[in-house]
């Protein structure tokens, strides 16, 4: 069983970017295609972007196209999601969870073994 743990969210203002990791522990990591998810308080998890096992297939909310940028190091057991130009509705805490291949890759319900999070705050 992949774990996967998040880390590189904070605080940051408007126009500002930050980029998370999700590092995995487990073997196995790079044959799975890994997204990215954010929570704001009071909503359901929201896809934000997916990788493909070999880094190649890759998927966007539209909210994130043109400014988020997902991708993976298989050596490092390592997902990165690369976020520019952020915006204070960008705020919300973000998970990384491993796709199950069960469903939509756009819903959290595809995916299994679901990080902590971390927390993206943008101030205005």
């Amino acid at each position: 069983q992949v774990q996967l743990v998040e880390s590189g969210g904070g605080l940051v203002q408007a126009g500002g970017s930050l980029r998370l990791s999700c590092a995995a522990t487990g073997r196995t990591f790079n044959t799975y295609a890994v997204g990215w998810f954010r929570q704001a308080p009071g909503t359901e998890r929201q896809f934000i972007a997916r990788i493909g096992w070999s880094g190649v297939s890759l998927y966007y909310a539209d909210s994130g196209k043109g400014r988020f940028t997902i991708s993976r190091d298989n050596a490092k057991n390592t997902v990165y999601l690369q976020m520019n130009g952020l915006k204070p509705t960008d705020t919300g805490v973000y998970y990384c969870a491993a796709y199950t291949g069960g469903g939509a890759y756009y819903l959290a319900g595809s995916y299994d073994c679901w990080g902590q999070g971390t927390q993206v705050t943008v101030s205005s």
